[in-house]
Order: C-alpha cells, then structure tokens, then sequence
C-alpha cells in the first residue's frame, strides 16, 4: 500500500490491476474541496503508469465510495466560489473518465450526487445488494450539474429526469434493472466480483484496451459514421504494437 497524498492511497497488484482508495474523508468520504483536489491529483499520478492495466476506485470503509459533496463547505459558497468548486469536482471526474486504462467503481452503501457523477464516469460499476443511488441536489436547491450529463447515455433521457427531477433514492437492484451499473452482488461477494472482472481486462492487449477506451470516449460525442471511419486508422495502428501478432498466434496454438 503506498500514500499518494492526505485523501488516497494506492495498492498494486502483479497482474497490473491496481486500487485507488479514497480516505480520510469521514465515514462517507465526502467530497470537499481538499479531497476533491488530492484524489484529482491521485488519479493523474496513476494516468502516467503505463503499467497500470486496470483501476478499481473504492472508498475507505464499507459505508460508501463517495458518498456526495460536502453540504457543509456548499452552504458558505457564492456564485464565484461556487463556480471555483463544481469546477474542481467537474475536473475529478474528468480525470478518472480520462484516464487511459478501464476503471472500476466499487460501490458499497450510499452514491449520491456528485459520488453518482464520479462513479458515472468510471467505465464499470460494480455494485453490493445495499448500494442506493440518488441524485439529490435539488432538495438543497441546486441543480445537478456537470457529469450528471452522463446519466441519459446510461439510462435514458426518461430515468435520468425521474431520477434528477424526483431526487428520489434508487436501491441497487433498480440501479441494474435501469443499466445505471453493471453488476450486482451480495456484499461478501463484491471484492471477488471485482478482482475477477479485473483480472478479464488485464488478461487482454493493454495497448487494444487502451485505444478501445479511448475510442468509446469518441464515440460517445461523435456522429455514428464519424465514428465508424475513425476506427479503420485505430484498427490499423493497433498492428503497429505486435498485441494482434502475439495474441492471434496464442489463439491459433491453443486451437492446434
């Protein structure tokens, strides 16, 4: 386990899996605007280890990954400093949706607000039978605002405004029904549940996965046929690493 700084730590496994926890932020892990900046910072350190196949992100304790923003800080906010903080929280979770290899959300307890926006621009969501999810930020009247805009590409424009519109509180079971995450399981099943889906990505070309990570973020602001010709160079590049050589003969072996 190695400090990165006051509010994460890293631990790194052989296989090139690696864990960021978030600590030191109460039992929640709420986001103030110290936290927000050090995991930032954390998960740009970690964007520059090439060895890094794939990324769980998971909170200190059981209670939570990040359970929201901090209410408190908020509350003294005006519009200046208002702005300077959801700016913060804005480029954290572009940070993790930037970085480069597939990133996991291990979600444990409450998700809420800004915690549902971090964990929206992960790549994979996985999920313990107690998780709730909810974005309740008008019920202290503020919007939701920045990677709240995901959340019509995951569920739907209708959910998304039930969700956003009802701040209601969904239970995990919704959560997968709705595609707002991945998978679901018992709470003394998630860490296996995680370290297998991990182990998946890492067994594959960390070149191919990178450049498919990349090319999902593509696709998600581009016209469809913007996105299919852009491919065709990506496809090609791809032979430029030796992963297809490598990996297709390893397939044709095992087929011999």
């Amino acid at each position: 386990m190695q400090t990165i700084n006051d509010h994460c730590t890293v631990a790194r496994g052989d296989n090139g899996i690696a864990q960021l926890t978030i600590c030191n932020a109460g039992p929640l892990n709420i986001m103030n605007s110290a936290v927000i900046r050090s995991v930032r910072e954390g998960l740009e350190l970690l964007a520059t280890d090439t060895s890094i196949r794939a990324l769980v992100v998971r909170g200190s304790g059981e209670k939570s990954m990040i359970g929201g923003a901090d209410i408190k800080e908020m509350a003294t906010l005006d519009q200046a400093s208002a702005e300077k903080f959801i700016t913060g929280l804005r480029d954290l979770c572009e940070a993790v949706r930037q970085f480069p290899a597939p990133v996991i959300a291990r979600l444990r307890g409450f998700c809420l607000g800004g915690g549902l926006e971090f964990a929206a621009a992960c790549d994979l969501r996985i999920a313990s039978q107690d998780a709730k999810f909810a974005m309740p930020e008008v019920k202290v009247g503020i919007p939701s605002v920045i990677h709240a805009a995901l959340l019509p590409r995951l569920i739907g424009w209708g959910r998304a405004r039930w969700l956003i519109l009802t701040a209601a509180t969904i239970d995990a079971p919704t959560a997968l029904n709705w595609g707002l995450v991945d998978q679901v399981v018992a709470e003394t099943d998630l860490d296996a549940a995680i370290a297998a889906t991990a182990s998946a990505i890492a067994e594959c070309g960390p070149e191919a996965m990178r450049s498919q990570k990349a090319l999902l973020k593509q696709w998600e602001e581009l016209p469809l046929t913007e996105s299919v010709n852009l491919s065709v160079g990506v496809f090609g590049k791809s032979f430029l690493t030796g992963e297809p050589q490598r990996h297709m003969q390893a397939f044709l072996d095992r087929r011999k």
